[in-house]
């Protein structure tokens, strides 16, 4: 199984990716400086185009609700929003929870861990910590936790094809809208007059779905499937920990174990 690394969410925004703002910031600056270079802001006119936008976003989402079923599509608005806020707990912290509470199962028994579920706010966490308070072997909790943490992957797996299909048709429904400017200007070549604001109208609807696609959906679909996995991979670190804990292990052994989920870079965090 490929292990990939966990690293420390921003420690300035703990909720808020970062990294997605500066891409979008910096990719819709570069964009907006293109356009209007050489003719300055009034030059951006020439990009809006109301029944362009209209096709090439409206006709994709129409696409979106015929290839995928209702359930999934009224998911659409928080698969979105999951670019840009970052829930995934430290992979350190997370390992220091788990050692502490190997301890004190230690100490004092595994009874004595539920009076730490009321500060686990991981739902994930919390059931695989109750699985042991309520006595399941560690092989019963294993296969729970995994089941669970299997269906939540394939739940991230059905939004990141979503934002992928919404990437590859927003260019065909530009080229729609391209098809649909040129057949109205080709049709009334009477006025040459009107032949290159009709060609430059006709041009937008493709400008339009490579932009959806390249700056918006592809680049989201990205981040959705990088964070699924890291995601996936605290998941396994948690399963690992739970059941050590369940089984009694040593909590150096613990550490141990986990630390194999760590970049080299912060394992010598979870040491000090």
């Amino acid at each position: 199984m490929r292990v990939v690394e966990l690293h420390p969410a921003s420690t300035l925004l703990p909720n808020m990716d970062v990294a997605t703002l500066l891409g979008y910031t910096l990719g819709l600056g570069l964009i907006l400086w293109s356009m209007s270079h050489g003719g300055g802001l009034s030059a951006l006119k020439l990009f809006v185009h109301p029944p362009a936008a209209a096709v090439v976003c409206g006709g994709s989402f129409a696409a979106i609700l015929i290839h995928f079923p209702l359930s999934d599509v009224k998911n659409l608005f928080k698969i979105i929003l999951k670019n840009f806020l970052n829930k995934i707990p430290e992979p350190t912290e997370e390992i220091d929870r788990i050692i502490e509470y190997a301890n004190l199962a230690r100490k004092e028994g595994l009874l004595a861990l539920e009076g730490k579920l009321k500060d686990v706010s991981d739902p994930f966490f919390a059931k695989g910590i109750q699985l042991v308070i309520d006595g399941f072997s560690a092989q019963t909790v294993r296969d729970i936790l995994e089941l669970e943490a299997e269906v939540e992957k394939q739940r991230h797996a059905v939004g990141k094809k979503m934002l992928e299909q919404l990437g590859t048709f927003a260019p065909a429904f530009g080229m729609v809208e391209t098809l649909i400017g040129l057949v109205q200007m080709l049709s009334n070549l009477s006025d040459p007059s009107k032949i290159g604001a009709g060609m430059a109208g006709a041009l937008v609807g493709t400008f339009y779905g490579a932009f959806v696609a390249n700056m918006i959906m592809l680049p989201m679909a990205g981040k959705l499937d990088i964070r699924s996995k890291q995601e996936y991979q605290m998941r396994e670190l948690m399963v690992e920990g739970i059941v050590a804990i369940q089984s009694g292990e040593k909590p150096q052994l613990i550490k141990e174990k986990l630390k194999g989920f760590l970049a080299p870079a912060d394992r010598a965090k979870v040491e000090a």
